[in-house]
């Protein structure tokens, strides 16, 4: 039978300094918690481990059940894990609909409208609160009734089992599939129009790629198949990215700039996606469908928030301003290789490989494409438990050929602010973070 005499009593452990800022009920909660991690099997060699297990645990405890994490998976736009990171928006009373000079009600969407319209080329904008509700808005006011045409290739399911085909369908309209899976021409469009077709409709297809054998018609073609035929043309472009990734070494994305001046009637973009803000549906055309949209009843449901509005509109201006470096995203991909190989170095237990891989983009804005990274590798027998002991501890990775991969590219929390006055807190952080992934790798080598 296991030795526990040398074990701390729970009273004896929730008094030490660290636990001191704490509530009584979470100090004891800590403390019970910590010895149980021992009991359990979890090995402390230092009085000044289980010291620090207790802190830790208080700290989990007294955290939100919506908290931060620390995204160690690889991936930058990781859906499960909020997609895009953005900086905290915080917000009391505001200006949100009244016109600042006459005093009178105004319009949400004047916050973001005119820095949409500057920095794609589109007449109007409207934002609502995510991309598929922007595809069913624009789909339910424009096209109800009537028949829509996507390509085969395009009809696809994204996140949470929602499908382009159920979208079309609940907006009221027909789907019309034109071409095959993995070959679409324009004049696959242009033979199945007929009097009751409204528009073509062009869909990013998301977490996946068709790649060899395959084709598919450019925006401007679609665009002049719509025009000549007197039909509109909306393309969800999906990714909403601003301006070229090429530079990262990411090709084949599309931006909203260029989709507007290819001459999309209506563009539809993801906020929290290669743009890099929050969660919200980026609606880009003409004015008379933007207005025609507006004054639709699910525009009211599907409206855009203050906090996302708000954030949006930050971000807008970093776009305007060139600031790419106060968009977090941008910074993620801007880190070199060898400050990456430091974090890994700073955070790897001993016996640990560091490997190169690839931090992916996620969320479906360029599926097969990332940039080049590091990662910390952990052999282990079990690695769906490793995973789970170091996502009780808010540190996510992923599995990879049987072992765990943790890749620090997006873990700027851990390193950023050497010299500020919390610079000190962010090294102890990285220490609590590298003795955890120590302590649970241990336990499940």
């Amino acid at each position: 039978m296991p030795d526990y005499s040398s074990l701390p009593s729970v009273t004896a452990l929730a008094s030490i300094p660290e636990l001191e800022r704490f509530t009584e009920r979470i100090r004891i909660l800590a403390a019970q918690a910590a010895i149980e991690s021992a009991r359990a099997g979890m090995e402390f060699e230092k009085p000044e481990e289980l010291e620090a297990q207790a802190f830790y645990e208080a700290i989990k405890l007294g955290m939100n059940p919506f908290h931060q994490v620390h995204n160690l998976t690889g991936v930058i736009l990781h859906t499960g894990l909020g997609r895009a990171p953005i900086t905290n928006v915080t917000l009391g009373y505001s200006n949100l609909e009244i016109d600042s000079e006459t005093g009178k009600r105004g319009n949400r969407q004047d916050h973001v409208r005119s820095l949409l319209c500057e920095l794609t080329g589109a007449e109007d904008a409207l934002v609502v609160n995510n991309g598929a509700a922007a595809v069913l808005l624009a789909l339910s006011a424009l096209c109800s009734r009537k028949e829509v045409l996507l390509s085969r290739g395009q009809s696809v399911e994204i996140g949470g089992a929602f499908r382009m085909p159920d979208v079309i369908k609940a907006s009221g309209c027909k789907l019309v599939d034109v071409g095959t899976t993995n070959k679409t021409r324009a004049h696959d469009y242009a033979d199945a129009i007929t009097p009751k077709t409204a528009a073509l409709l062009q869909c990013h297809p998301s977490n996946y790629e068709i790649t060899g054998f395959s084709s598919a018609p450019t925006t401007k073609d679609l665009a002049d198949v719509a025009h000549l035929n007197g039909l509109l043309f909306i393309n969800d472009q999906g990714n909403g990215a601003m301006v070229d990734f090429i530079k990262y070494g990411i090709r084949g994305v599309e931006t909203l700039p260029q989709s507007v001046a290819a001459g999309a009637d209506i563009t539809i973009g993801s906020g929290d996606k290669l743009l890099g803000g929050p969660q919200c549906g980026i609606i880009l055309g003409r004015k008379d469908l933007i207005a025609k949209m507006s004054k639709h009843p699910l525009a009211r449901a599907v409206r855009i928030d203050k906090t996302n509005l708000m954030g949006l509109q930050s971000v807008l201006r970093n776009y305007g301003h060139e600031n790419y470096q106060e968009i977090p995203m941008f910074r993620y991909l801007d880190y070199s290789l060898e400050t990456i190989l430091e974090r890994c170095r700073a955070l790897a237990p001993n016996g640990a490989e560091i490997l190169e891989t690839v931090t992916e983009i996620g969320s479906g804005s360029a599926p097969g494409q990332g940039v080049k990274s590091y990662a910390i590798v952990l052999a282990t027998k079990s690695p769906d438990k490793l995973l789970e002991a170091l996502r009780k501890a808010n540190i996510y990775g992923r599995i990879h050929k049987g072992k765990v991969w943790l890749d620090p590219r997006t873990a700027e929390e851990l390193f950023t602010m050497t010299g500020s006055p919390d610079a000190s807190m962010r090294a102890f952080m990285t220490e609590q973070i590298k003795g955890l992934i120590s302590q649970c790798w241990e336990q499940w080598k």
